[in-house]
């Protein structure tokens, strides 16, 4: 199963159930407006083949629109969506339908839950690009707020993707 966000694309696993959760139908036209400022979504959920483990992927491409995060703004907005995924996970579980509540019926079956963040960034410093995150700062970051989580989330890009079981590789000549 390949999924694709932006000009990373990932790829599963045969008897993995992957998926775009921040395009499910029950996310954007449901749950999204649950509480004042809106759910947040991380971009997408997949589920081992023993269903054992449910993954939450962050995807973030700073490569071509420069971004001023800090390490603790980023940390806090993916902890925020991987929270808000959860309770959507759930939500869905009991709410949605078709096809979408059967993947969230699975992932409320998981036993453990990862958290990644792959974050694609421009290799050095630039005048139009002047910050570049640390990966172990923000891995640090991550590690203080998605405790109760994941206590072990990982960061990612496409060069420093080991220790996933998935394959993800850039391609910015094909369409979105």
């Amino acid at each position: 199963m390949r999924l694709r966000e932006g000009n990373v694309e990932w790829t599963f696993p045969d008897g993995w159930t992957a998926s775009k959760y921040d395009e499910w139908t029950f996310y954007r036209k449901q749950f999204q407006r649950t509480a004042d400022r809106g759910a947040k979504a991380a971009d997408f959920v997949a589920i081992t083949p023993e269903g054992d483990t449910l993954w939450l992927i962050e995807a973030k491409d700073y490569t071509f629109e420069p971004r001023g995060d800090s390490k603790e703004s980023l940390g806090i907005e993916v902890a925020r969506k991987a929270r808000d995924t959860l309770a959507g996970l759930f939500a869905a579980a009991v709410n949605g339908g078709g096809d979408e509540q059967v993947v969230a019926g699975r992932a409320l079956g998981a036993r453990r839950i990862r958290v990644v963040l792959h974050l694609e960034q421009p290799t050095t410093k630039t005048r139009i690009y002047p910050t570049i995150l640390d990966r172990a700062d923000v891995l640090q970051k991550l590690k203080q707020v998605l405790k109760a989580i994941d206590p072990h989330p990982m960061v990612m890009d496409t060069t420093h993707a080991g220790g996933v079981p998935w394959a993800v590789a850039w391609k910015p000549d094909m369409p979105s």
